[in-house]
């Protein structure tokens, strides 16, 4: 089963995000108060523990939000879902709407891991439907 494993704020770009209890995800905008929030296309960013996993010979100690994901995942293969797949998400439905990205330049996590894997395999998704997400909830795919 699919479920979130974490929900990861930050107040600036480019830095690993903290852990928090929930957070709540409004429409057109994402994750209330979290830096990489608004009215755009990747207004949520998730990434696989089973990903992050990948970087773990390189550092044993990474933890959620190292790589900036709003919500870290366990039990889906995030980057294998198509552009346009909705998912329910705790109280929220979200689409996916990019796989991947371009690392900007200047990136601490970059820095502090040596690399990054949310380029490769992170996703980002728009909020559909709003509400409250916490660690504990399942993802479920319904399309």
């Amino acid at each position: 089963m699919a479920k979130v494993l974490a929900v990861n704020i930050s107040e600036t770009k480019g830095v690993p995000k903290e852990p928090i209890e929930k957070g709540y995800f409004e429409v057109n905008h994402g994750l209330v108060g979290d830096a990489h929030a608004g009215n755009w296309h990747r207004q949520v960013s998730l990434l696989g523990q089973e990903s992050i996993n990948k970087s773990k010979d390189k550092l044993k100690d990474l933890c959620v939000g190292v790589f900036a994901e709003n919500l870290t995942t366990e039990g889906i293969i995030l980057y294998e879902l198509p552009i346009g797949t909705k998912l329910i998400i705790g109280e929220t439905e979200m689409e996916v709407t990019q796989i991947g990205k371009e690392c900007h330049t200047g990136c601490a996590i970059r820095e502090i891991v040596g690399d990054c894997v949310m380029p490769r395999e992170g996703i980002f998704t728009k909020v559909l439907k709003p509400g409250w997400i916490k660690a504990g909830d399942t993802i479920e795919v319904i399309n």
